[in-house]
């Protein structure tokens, strides 16, 4: 129930005042088993549907979660996400609301019928090595219905690769763009440079010797001098697509 559903049933008449309190507000927790508070209120207030880490969860404990928080929501993620965690949320929420979104390791919770876009967004990904994190941006942007434009394995290894791909993505309107590489993370400065609107860049943790595991693709964005690049951490792709999404989603509203 959103805030807005609740502050209707009380124009109606069907909730007191205290209960549309309590609905309301935002320090409203609830206790799942003995290992989690959840804030069932966390989605409506950022528009950004609940997005679990499963990496570190056991199966039982994530499905336990999944069970409590979906009977109020109409959507939720799961991320960093195995085949042992789907198969304890399918058992805790049936098949029919539940996908695994294979390249992301995200579980998609979803019971709403098709939905229209509310914005658009692209996704560049440098190298196949990347595709994780570019699909967890994708994955996150479209439970937002937000639609999304992909282009992966254009780094500059081979410069011409991503200039057809961009210029599509401007053509068609994107909002911002998610770009996705390791290695010294040059992607991301040579498409700010080009774009009109605002990069997001998400340094990846592949590279060779020296490259730190991602630091040094993160370094290489952080001291960009392209204007308009912005940086999430290291593999974060679902941080830079639930921004870029509400980038987008902002957007259109005042339009």
């Amino acid at each position: 129930m959103t805030a807005r559903d609740v502050l209707e049933r009380y124009r109606k008449g069907e909730l007191e005042v205290g209960e549309a309190e309590r609905l309301l507000r935002l320090d409203y927790v609830r206790q799942i088993g003995d290992h989690t508070l959840f804030d069932p209120r966390r989605a409506e207030r950022k528009d950004i549907p609940e997005i679990i880490y499963g990496q570190s969860k056991s199966p039982e404990v994530l499905g336990e979660i999944v069970a409590q928080a979906v009977k109020d929501k109409d959507r939720l993620l799961v991320s960093r996400a195995g085949r042992e965690h789907l198969e304890a949320v399918r058992q805790a929420v049936g098949n029919d609301i539940v996908r695994y979104v294979e390249r992301a390791s995200m579980i998609v919770v979803d019971r709403r019928p098709g939905t229209p876009p509310r914005g658009r967004i692209g996704i560049l990904a440098a190298g196949t090595s990347d595709l994780r994190a570019a699909e967890e941006a994708r994955t996150v942007a479209e439970a937002m219905d937000v639609e999304v434009m992909t282009a992966y394995d254009v780094g500059i290894a081979a410069f011409h690769r991503f200039l057809d791909p961009l210029a599509g993505m401007l053509e068609q309107g994107v909002d911002a763009i998610v770009v996705v590489a390791g290695m010294e993370g040059a992607l991301a400065s040579v498409v700010s440079s080009l774009a009109d609107v605002p990069v997001i860049g998400v340094p990846t943790s592949v590279g060779y010797g020296e490259g730190g595991e991602g630091r040094a693709a993160l370094m290489s964005m952080l001291q960009s001098c392209s204007p308009g690049l912005v940086v999430v951490n290291i593999d974060n792709g679902v941080g830079a697509g639930a921004t870029a999404a509400l980038i987008s989603i902002r957007c259109r509203r005042s339009k």
